[in-house]
């Protein structure tokens, strides 16, 4: 059985959003990796500091103050644990039967799947669009003698 348009735009954009997951995931497990390695380096540079501060009697900063902060908020063992929690591309992927919806014709091109949003704008029915505009609005009419205008709120009827 052929899928139809709106199977086959599913299908697509589902594709492209797995893809873009796995991708955030690689960076993410990679900046995890190498902020775990940075500090603890930095610590070995404070362990050094220390020495350095005790030896010769001044008093030097041993961490600067991103370092600091960072440390204060989490350790490398836990970036590290965190990894080891999880594998890439561990998530299950369940593909189930796409439901036949809009009457088998595609939905409008969405910026947020990365498509060109191209054409007539689509206009909502009537009543779908009062149903949008149901939250209060704010009306300026001029009153009195200056010009000055007077705000008035009327809530529009559904």
């Amino acid at each position: 059985m052929a899928l139809t348009a709106y199977q086959l735009q599913f299908k697509r954009r589902m594709k492209r959003a797995i893809r873009q997951r796995a991708k955030s995931d690689q960076k993410a497990r990679r900046y995890a990796q190498l902020l775990a390695d940075a500090l603890r380096l930095s610590q070995d540079a404070a362990a050094q500091m220390n020495a350095l501060n005790s030896l010769y009697n001044v008093d030097v900063s041993t961490q600067t103050l991103l370092v600091h902060d960072l440390l204060d908020v989490l350790q490398p063992d836990q970036l590290t644990g965190l990894l080891g929690q999880s594998t890439p591309g561990e998530e299950e992927q369940l593909f189930n039967l796409i439901p036949d919806g809009n009457g088998g014709q595609p939905l409008p091109e969405n910026p947020l799947f990365g498509e060109l949003a191209a054409g007539t704008p689509i206009i909502p029915p009537v009543q779908a669009a009062k149903r949008l505009t149901a939250q209060p609005s704010i009306d300026k009419h001029p009153t009195g003698a200056g010009g000055q205008a007077a705000e008035n709120v009327a809530a529009a009827e559904i």
